[in-house]
């Protein structure tokens, strides 16, 4: 007679505890490389992981979006196909920049010029690779199962050279032009802002507005004289210096 039984169940859960036994028992097998060695590699699926900053521990909307990108790929090793699933870091841009010239006391292009650009690229580099062990650490608890050994940072030279491969495919297509576009602007920074960037700083705050009606003088198309026009405006005293209404 089998008298193997299962373990007994505490009236105290400790689930914290279940978690941590899960994730070491997922350690103890290799279960993530495991489950992506068993699928043959002729039904490969590719996946890409919009790698996140690597300027601080991740937040709720990193987790968020961890938690995304581990259901696709699940999902699709469950039906069969081998999902290999790197983990990237996003290490180019301003906010890798802004936190070491505010480490090193800099204040703007020319005191990074003054430092010198090459201690200051160095010093960035060394930057990124402080926050690793948080991600992991945390990426592991929220049960989300990526590689973290062979990952990849868009500060390697085979990556940016993908990118410039990719960018001349693009113009020898023809789907390269140039143009003007109106775009965010950091006057500390000295240089164009992606929406993203801008966002970090967006913050709701009140704010005094005007209504004005302005009334139409001569007749146009659809509009008549005696009409008017009501514009809002949070600057007022632009008004004196305006001249059309958009």
């Amino acid at each position: 007679m089998n008298d193997k039984h299962f373990t007994r169940v505490q009236p105290n859960v400790s689930f914290p505890e279940i978690e941590e036994r899960i994730l070491e028992l997922w350690d103890d097998i290799d279960a993530f490389h495991t489950s992506v060695e068993m699928r043959p590699q002729e039904s490969e699926y590719t996946f890409y992981d919009g790698p996140p900053f690597a300027t601080g521990s991740p937040h709720y909307g990193n987790l968020l979006a961890g938690v995304i990108k581990d259901i696709v790929p699940r999902y699709w090793t469950m039906r069969g196909h081998r999902v290999e699933r790197r983990f990237g870091w996003d290490t180019h841009g301003l906010p890798i920049e802004m936190e070491v010239q505010k480490a090193l006391g800099l204040n703007g292009p020319r005191d990074v010029e003054a430092y010198g650009v090459r201690r200051f690229n160095e010093a960035c580099r060394a930057r990124v690779q402080t926050n690793t062990e948080a991600w992991e650490r945390i990426t592991r608890r929220i049960g989300r199962w990526v590689d973290f050994e062979d990952d990849y940072k868009t500060m390697d030279l085979d990556f940016m050279e993908s990118v410039w491969w990719v960018f001349q495919q693009l113009w020898a297509k023809g789907l390269v032009y140039r143009a003007f576009k109106v775009l965010p602007y950091s006057w500390g920074a000295s240089t164009p802002l992606s929406n993203f960037e801008a966002n970090l700083e967006y913050r709701d705050v009140d704010d005094p507005a005007i209504t004005v009606r302005l009334p139409v003088l001569r007749s146009h198309g659809p509009v008549r004289e005696g009409d008017y026009f009501v514009v809002w405006t949070t600057t007022p005293w632009t008004l004196p210096g305006n001249l059309a209404v958009a």
